[in-house]
């Protein structure tokens, strides 16, 4: 049987735990439905997640059982071939426990990754180098080191399983390599290595440089360690230093087994075996504890917090994401007290509805000097510590304050472009009614007043008309005639007819007919498929440009182009005039780019002199 572990050294320092930025675009659902959707989704994964470890669990019970029918009936080394499947056995079922009571820790996959490097090296040692297995035992020669490498992991990553540090990410990976590369010379020309033939001055060399690596990779893990522990605060201390010490221990402990000890105290190699698989088979226990024990996960949530709350402003993701991902709830949401009723809105400013509707679903109130500020909704399957959240409720307090109100600002920026918007939609409506009431009123009446006075003009039949009668008609005639051209123009100059009856594409394409400027038009909108505040606002636009360029750019040649892109509507107008045009000059262009930015549009103006002049417009035009 090899041993299994060879004469390097191991230990690895615990680092913070990664902090990894989470995007929070998510918008919090506004209704019921929403929410009852996300709830089976949640239900859905979860019921999948606990079937995967079910099944995990029953393959790991099967091979264990195989490994135990495989052993010898008897031989000197049955005891502790035995202990190999019982070890992988206690790091399978510690490894699902954690990774069940932590789905989004990778402490429990470590585990289970150490779990199955003990099982190949137990099956490896029943097997026989010669036989049908041969690439078996040469595989559990291989990663005979690997369960140390892994305890090097768990020490650096606990307790969320992720490394930080970029000294502890070194010291995981040389720790690694030590393990698995270092021992390919051991494995393939030691005593039962795999090739055909023994090179043992290969074998010392590579046992030499693994020992000397494995000792520099100890003696940075445990400067680690130390290091970890001086920063940490007392209560830290008294979480972290037990397991800690233990995993040093252990493998100080086997290292020991392997060198000088036995000959100490007399140990033949199956109390080597022995010795060594009990100290291994402590290791998971000790860490699944941990994780399953809340407080020490704690520690390194709630540090990855601080770390949060100590980083740039402006680089800091959203404190949304930040205690989904520490608190290993990606469903977790953040509420904000706002509005003079105090409800609550999400972090686009909308309002969301707090009723515990969701008995899967736990609510947290935030508090800050006896005020409510603000909330945090959890999965209470994925957070079974209300504890946990309590805590980190009041560590973020403060921070949550601050965001809550850049969200009341945003919802209020919110309200007041809604607002905005709205009042350009009544204004554009009361346009279009007195246009039309215009149209259909007052100017028929003028027509049929003009008609009237034209009858009068006309010579009766009698001859009874008196001259100046006819004159008189005739002077009221062209009075109303102009009254009526009058009141046209300023029906047109209120809301066009065009761009009411028949929309924007045949409003613009009359424009473009009345210019005394040969004018080129491009268009790509089809009729009806844009809201009346933006036809009307576009429409605007151009025919503003057009009036300007007639006037003050000495132009000779005019360029417009209307085309929709998605749900953005582009306008652009161009001459070859003498350019020079001041974007902020004149109330026309100003205050068009005013009720385009109310719209959610840009207004963009190049005028180089002697280059002529582009206005370009986009205007947001969704459905």
């Amino acid at each position: 049987m090899p041993d299994l572990l060879p004469t390097g050294a191991f230990s690895s320092p615990v680092c913070l735990a990664e902090r990894v930025l989470v995007p929070s675009g998510r918008r919090s659902g506004t209704t019921h439905a929403d929410a009852a959707a996300r709830a089976r989704i949640r239900s859905s994964l979860h019921r999948s997640f606990d079937r995967a470890l079910l099944a995990v669990l029953a393959a790991g019970g099967l091979l264990v059982t195989l490994q135990v029918l495989l052993l010898p009936l008897d031989g000197p080394m049955r005891r502790a071939l035995l202990l190999f499947p019982l070890t992988a056995l206690v790091y399978l079922v510690s490894g699902l426990l954690a990774w069940r009571h932590r789905p989004s820790s990778l402490m429990g996959a470590l585990i289970l990754l150490a779990g199955a490097a003990v099982y190949l090296v137990g099956a490896g040692n029943i097997v026989s180098a010669d036989s049908a297995t041969a690439g078996l035992s040469g595989l559990s020669a291989v990663v005979a080191t690997l369960p140390l490498a892994v305890l090097v992991h768990l020490l650096l990553a606990f307790p969320t399983g992720r490394v930080r540090s970029r000294w502890a990410r070194a010291t995981v990976w040389l720790g690694y390599v030590t393990a698995l590369v270092l021992q390919l010379p051991e494995a393939l020309w030691g005593d039962g290595g795999v090739a055909a033939s023994r090179r043992p001055e290969l074998a010392e060399s590579g046992a030499a440089v693994q020992a000397a690596v494995g000792g520099a990779v100890l003696a940075a893990t445990g400067a680690l360690l130390l290091v970890r522990l001086w920063r940490a605060t007392q209560v830290e201390r008294r979480v972290l230093a037990p397991l800690y010490g233990y995993g040093v221990l252990a493998i100080v402990l086997i290292l020991a087994s392997s060198r000088g000890l036995p000959a100490l105290l007399g140990w033949g190699r199956e109390s080597v075996g022995i010795f060594q698989l009990a100290v291994l088979a402590v290791v998971p226990v000790a860490f699944a504890l941990g994780v399953l024990r809340g407080g020490v996960a704690r520690t390194g949530e709630l540090e990855e917090i601080g770390a949060w709350l100590g980083g740039a402003g402006d680089e800091r993701p959203a404190i949304a994401a930040v205690l989904a991902r520490a608190l290993g709830d990606p469903s977790l949401e953040v509420w904000f007290r706002a509005g003079p009723a105090g409800g609550y809105v999400d972090v686009h400013g909308v309002v969301v509805d707090a009723a515990p509707g969701d008995p899967r679903r736990g609510v947290q109130v935030v508090e800050l000097d006896g005020r409510r500020i603000g909330a945090i909704a959890y999965d209470l399957a994925l957070l079974t510590e209300p504890e946990l959240v309590r805590t980190a409720s009041r560590v973020t307090a403060i921070a949550l304050d601050r965001e809550r109100l850049s969200v009341e600002l945003r919802a209020s920026r919110v309200a007041l472009q809604r607002s905005r918007e709205r009042l350009v939609e009544v204004a554009d409506t009361e346009r279009r009614r007195i246009a039309q009431d215009l149209h259909d009123g007052l100017q028929v009446k003028l027509v049929l007043l003009g008609l009237a006075a034209q009858q009068l003009a006309l010579p009766r039949p009698d001859g009874g008309a008196e001259p100046e009668v006819a004159a008189a008609a005739v002077e009221l005639r062209r009075g109303i005639d102009d009254a009526a051209a009058e009141l046209r123009d300023l029906v047109h100059m209120v809301m066009p007819a065009t761009l009411v009856q028949r929309g924007l594409s045949a409003a613009a394409e009359d424009l473009a007919d009345r210019m005394p400027i040969p004018t080129e038009l491009l268009l790509g909108i089809s009729d009806g498929e844009l809201a009346p505040a933006v036809e009307s606002t576009a429409y605007f636009v151009v025919a503003e440009a057009l009036n300007n360029a007639v006037k003050h750019s000495g132009a000779t040649e005019i360029r417009v182009r209307l085309a929709r892109a998605g749900d953005v509507l582009r306008i652009a107008i161009s001459d070859d005039g003498r350019g020079g045009a001041a974007p902020g000059a004149g109330a026309g262009l100003t205050g068009l780019a005013e009720r385009v930015d109310v719209l959610g549009g840009s207004l963009r103006i190049e005028s180089d002199s002697g280059a002529g002049t582009t206005i370009e417009v986009e205007l947001p035009c969704a459905s």
